[in-house]
């Protein structure tokens, strides 16, 4: 990030003029009543005084503005001018104040709400604890296969894997069934039910379903065993989190 600073030419702003005061038929000023000190705690809520840490005393403020070139001269004005025209606001309001600007830079294309990437490069401290929070949450994606029974997803190293409904019902029967060998028999009885649209597979093209699975479960292939002659089973895996969801059926009722 680098900052440039803003020379550009001032803009013009109408003059401010005094409004004198309106007189009312019942104002006490006019009656020549004394207006009487308006009370403490209402003087309070006209200017409430916002807490500071202990042992310390506001210095200044930060006003971050976010806005780009393009939207400036659409709005025919330039940075550098808005810039100019808040300085010598301020100028008119507290002399004594001191003013520094700085312009925010970021790599063209670069995708966010102007404003907080104005925040993030000019290291607003809740902006970067944001940012830092995030990045934490990216590097704790998680690792490994994770069935989301609920979603009916499967992630493969916090990735989404490409699977069609039937490969998750069918991971997901096993996986709902951990430990126990499930003959082929009973896969296609209970996951191509009687009148389905699809037709039910001969118990040699559960095979196939299952080299799908595999194939698409990568390195994590070996999650889902053949038990020779019988059928499959899954059986707790270091790398395997299931999600359950409320309202996750039984496996007594598939």
């Amino acid at each position: 990030m680098s900052n440039s600073a803003l020379l550009e030419r001032p803009v013009s702003r109408p003059a401010l003029r005094a409004v004198p005061p309106v007189a009312g038929p019942a104002s006490p000023a006019a009656a020549g009543a004394a207006i009487p000190d308006p009370p403490a705690a209402a003087a309070a809520d006209a200017a409430p005084a916002r807490a500071v840490p202990a042992g310390t005393s506001p210095r200044g403020f930060a006003l971050y503005v976010g806005l780009d070139e393009a939207k400036a001269q659409a709005a025919g004005v330039s940075l550098g001018a808005l810039v100019d025209a808040l300085r010598r606001t301020l100028a008119d309001l507290a002399p004594g104040a001191e003013t520094y600007a700085t312009v925010a830079l970021a790599p063209i294309g670069a995708g966010g709400r102007d404003v907080d990437v104005v925040r993030l490069a000019l290291h607003e401290p809740s902006a970067v604890a944001r940012h830092k929070s995030d990045a934490d949450d990216a590097s704790r994606a998680p690792v490994g296969v994770v069935v989301d029974i609920s979603r009916k997803k499967v992630l493969l190293d916090g990735e989404s894997a490409a699977f069609t409904y039937k490969e998750f019902e069918l991971l997901q029967y096993l996986v709902l069934r951990e430990g126990r060998t499930i003959e082929r028999t009973e896969l296609v009885s209970s996951l191509w039910a009687a009148g389905a649209d699809e037709e039910a597979p001969g118990e040699r093209t559960i095979d196939v379903h299952v080299r799908r699975l595999r194939a698409k479960l990568g390195r994590y292939e070996d999650i889902v065993r053949t038990v020779r002659g019988v059928g499959y089973r899954f059986d707790r895996h270091a790398d395997v989190s299931i999600r359950y969801g409320h309202g996750t059926p039984s496996p007594d009722r598939f």
